[in-house]
């Protein structure tokens, strides 16, 4: 594990592994999955588009739960677990989201807005439960730089939301959600080179941030100086890095997702060790592969009677003739694969 202060400002070794090659890189083997659902495409056809999803959780009834996702050239989809579109609200130049459930204020999606490549932004939605609808709120300012990667979660009721332009200054920011949202920087945190990947453990407040051509950061809650953690080596990361996802389970166990997009994978991290646990690929099956992945997401519990152990979506890079689209797989049928992954096994002494 390598260290990195808040004050460095040299651009990390790792960044020139893909910048110099154009060679195509296959890293370890990865084991076969398959969608059960897919999203109708985007509405931006023959472009780099879908972007990142976020899950919301009907507890009272889990088959209900709603997808929000971006398609980065027009706006924010709302998508029930068929993939079905319920709303589309038109806002481009919207690139990753997240979503907080914040009781009595709703559930609060946060997406970054990189409308000024200059100067980043922090677009503020609520979904509408009930409606199925996106209702905007704000767009608050986080700092200079084009908005990219974003995560955030509720803590003590206040939502807090972290942010990592493109230049790779993350921030920490609270929003004060009242009559009048305003925003607060708490903490400033710096990796190499280029993020994207933003990951959140609630339990404990370690931040994981994806550095595209460098790895895994990790940064302890309220500290600014963090630790590459799984680094991008051509063999369970192949560059770039994208999108990341945590699966919690007890108090401080469970799973960090990544997308390998440099070779069409997914690659598992046990936690808290960040111990790599095996790595997958959606093959193609009924909903057909997934490659380039950009944004992933994942959450465990029941889902309905198509995901009763959880529920991981994939963004699509390619999809065929169609515009890009996400790929629902249950969350379960990776977790049973990746057990049989013997490549998943540590090496024997």
């Amino acid at each position: 594990m390598r260290a990195i202060s808040n004050s460095a400002t040299a651009v990390g070794a790792a960044a020139l592994l893909v910048s110099c090659s154009t060679i195509a890189v296959t890293g370890d083997p990865a084991v076969p999955v398959y969608a059960v659902a897919e999203t109708v495409p985007v509405g931006t056809a023959n472009e780099d588009a879908a972007d990142d999803p976020a899950i919301w959780r009907n507890a009272a009834n889990p088959a209900e739960s709603l997808v929000v996702a971006t398609d980065k050239k027009g706006g924010l989809y709302v998508y029930d677990l068929t993939g079905e579109v319920k709303h589309f609200l038109a806002r481009p130049a919207l690139n990753n989201v997240d979503l907080a459930d914040m009781d009595d204020k709703g559930v609060i999606v946060f997406a970054s807005d990189r409308s000024d490549l200059s100067n980043a932004k922090i677009a503020l939605f609520r979904l509408d439960t009930a409606s199925e609808e996106l209702i905007e709120l704000a767009t608050l300012p986080s700092g200079i730089g084009e908005a990219y990667g974003i995560c955030g979660y509720e803590k003590d009721g206040r939502l807090i939301v972290y942010t990592a332009p493109k230049e790779g200054n993350i921030g920490e920011w609270q929003i004060t959600l009242s009559s009048e949202l305003s925003i607060r920087s708490l903490r400033q945190m710096r990796v190499p080179s280029q993020p994207e990947g933003c990951a959140i453990d609630a339990r404990s407040g370690i931040l994981y941030i994806g550095e595209e051509a460098g790895g895994v950061w990790r940064f302890p809650a309220g500290m600014s100086d963090g630790e590459l953690v799984a680094e991008v080596d051509n063999r369970k990361l192949v560059a770039d890095l994208e999108g990341l996802a945590l699966v919690p389970n007890g108090d401080t166990g469970g799973w960090l997702y990544a997308s390998s997009q440099g070779d069409n994978t997914y690659t598992r991290y046990a936690l808290p060790d960040m111990t790599p646990a095996g790595r997958f690929r959606i093959a193609a099956g009924a909903f057909g592969s997934t490659e380039e992945t950009d944004g992933i997401e994942a959450m465990r519990g029941d889902f309905g009677p198509n995901f009763p152990g959880g529920l991981f979506i994939a963004q699509d890079g390619q999809n065929g003739a169609n515009a890009q689209n996400f790929k629902f797989v249950p969350l379960g049928a990776i977790e049973r694969a990746l057990s049989t992954d013997v490549s998943a096994l540590p090496a024997a002494n």
